[in-house]
C-alpha cells in the first residue's frame, strides 16, 4: 500500500487556516468534500469527531492522525494539512502538532484502514522527513516528498 496512491494532491492543505483541533479536522473533511470524495460529509465529521473523543489521535512528535470509518465514503481516502503554527491536539506526548493526516474508510472496511494507519506511522518515524514536511511551501512539495520517501 502506497500512501501517495491514496492521498490526492488536491487533498493537501498548506498551510492550514484553522488553529484549533476540531476546526482543523473539519477543514480537512471540507477539503475532501470539495474534492467530491464524500457522499455524506456530516456522517464523516460525526464519526471522526466521535473517534477523537474516545482518545486523541495526536500520536506525538508533532503528528496527529484523526481517523474514522463512515458510510459517507466509498473508498479509503486521506487528507493532509501542514500548520504554520503549532496546534494543541491533546497529544500523548503533551506537545502540539503541525502535521495532521486525516484518514477515512468505509464503515465495513478494517484491513486497509489499519494498514494505512501503520504505514503513515512508519513514514512519520523519520525526523528528517517530518521536518521537510513541516517546511514544505505547498501541496505539490508535500506530495513530492511523500512519493520520494515511499520509493526509498
Amino acid at each position: 500500500m502506497l500512501i501517495s496512491q491514496i492521498l490526492k494532491k488536491s487533498s493537501i492543505v498548506v498551510p492550514l487556516k484553522s488553529t484549533e483541533k476540531d476546526d482543523v479536522i473539519e477543514e480537512l473533511i471540507d477539503k475532501l468534500n470539495e474534492n467530491g470524495l464524500l457522499t455524506d460529509r456530516d456522517d464523516v465529521l460525526d464519526k471522526v469527531m466521535t473517534r477523537e473523543m474516545t482518545r486523541s489521535t495526536g500520536i506525538g512528535q508533532g503528528i496527529a492522525i484523526p481517523h474514522g470509518k463512515s458510510k459517507g465514503v466509498n473508498d479509503l481516502i486521506m487528507a493532509m494539512g501542514i500548520a504554520s503554527s503549532e496546534i494543541d491536539f491533546d497529544s500523548i506526548d503533551n506537545k502540539p502538532v503541525s502535521i495532521v493526516i486525516l484518514l477515512v474508510s468505509p464503515a465495513g472496511q478494517t484491513g486497509p484502514h489499519i494498514q494505512a494507519l501503520a504505514k503513515i506511522s512508519r513514514l512519520m518515524l523519520d525526523g528528517d522527513f517530518r521536518q521537510k514536511l513541516q517546511d514544505a511551501q505547498d501541496a505539490e512539495e508535500v506530495y513530492s516528498l511523500l512519493s520520494s520517501k515511499e520509493s526509498e
